[in-house]
């Protein structure tokens, strides 16, 4: 079946160029109307990056707007939303894109630019979701795509403050997909690894030649399609695509009599055996699980 996307329209932040540019021009090809929403603060309107990716969707016989929009600021985002209600009266998908690094390490780094950098990752994506949400709701149709990376999971150094944002779009992600489920709102997470003008210098040249935008763009129109999953965390690098699960040991219940850190500290490689480990799907659903280990005779 051919993925496509006539009819529908789109909103890619942060589209002016690297990975955004490389979306907002795969969604059109696909047939998507596509917003091309960038922020450039030294300038009023959409900034000239924005305007050339629209202007090339337009010369290619697709439909597309280019707008300025700070996501980090909720009234830019909301003026944003309502403009394109206006011009095309519903919003499809959403791929919240937009980024900033300001890399330190944790000991050297001013608590402005940690704030910075959660309110761009963190607030920019709550933003715009939360301005298209309401409109997703009552068309009953929504896709939503957050960006996340493995520093987020993993950890790298120096990105305490863009580790932490990431971290932030699973917990996201999880309760959209949960709230969103009745009214075919889809949300899912894209954890690329992409030589863009964000990263550079960060990957050496032969990597940097593997791991282009493009590279990655047919996995994020996989997650925002018709019949896209939810709740997916889709890795993607240089053509190469995986999946990342969070799981959860079975565990080991200790009666009261033997409940000491000592017991655990004995017992940790067996409370860490992944051995039947499984997903869990709700908070409420790991408190009965424990809960069902207990009660074990």
């Amino acid at each position: 079946m051919t993925i496509r996307f006539d009819g529908r329209v789109a909103i890619v932040t942060g589209a002016g160029r690297g990975l955004g540019r490389s979306h907002a021009l795969g969604l059109a090809a696909r047939g998507a109307k596509v917003v091309i929403a960038d922020f450039d603060p030294s300038v009023e309107g959409a900034p000239l990056a924005a305007s050339e990716v629209s202007g090339e969707i337009r010369a290619r016989g697709g439909e597309a707007i280019a707008v300025g929009a700070n996501v980090a600021d909720q009234g830019s985002v909301q003026n944003m939303v309502d403009h394109v209600l206006a011009r095309w009266g519903r919003v499809d998908v959403l791929i919240n894109n937009a980024g900033i690094l300001r890399d330190k390490t944790f000991a050297k780094m001013d608590l402005a630019d940690f704030r910075l950098v959660l309110d761009v990752h963190v607030m920019g994506t709550v933003n715009c979701t939360k301005a298209v949400w309401d409109r997703m709701r009552e068309q009953r149709y929504g896709r939503v795509v957050l960006t996340a990376s493995a520093s987020g999971l993993y950890g790298n150094f120096g990105q305490s403050n863009y580790g932490t944002a990431k971290a932030a779009m699973v917990g996201l992600m999880n309760v959209l997909h949960l709230e969103g489920e009745k009214h075919d709102i889809r949300t899912n997470i894209l954890l690329p690894t992409a030589a863009t003008k964000m990263t550079e210098g960060l990957f050496p040249e032969a990597v940097a030649e593997l791991a282009t935008p493009e590279s990655i763009t047919p996995g994020l129109l996989f997650l925002v399609c018709e019949n896209a999953p939810s709740r997916v965390m889709l890795c993607a690098g240089a053509g190469s695509f995986a999946r990342t699960l969070i799981t959860e040991t079975v565990g080991v219940h200790f009666s009261e009599a033997d409940r000491t850190p000592e017991n655990i500290a004995a017992a940790f490689d067996k409370i860490s055996d992944p051995t039947g480990a499984v997903s869990v799907a709700t908070a409420f659903q790991q408190t009965d699980k424990l809960i069902a280990l207990a009660r074990q005779p």
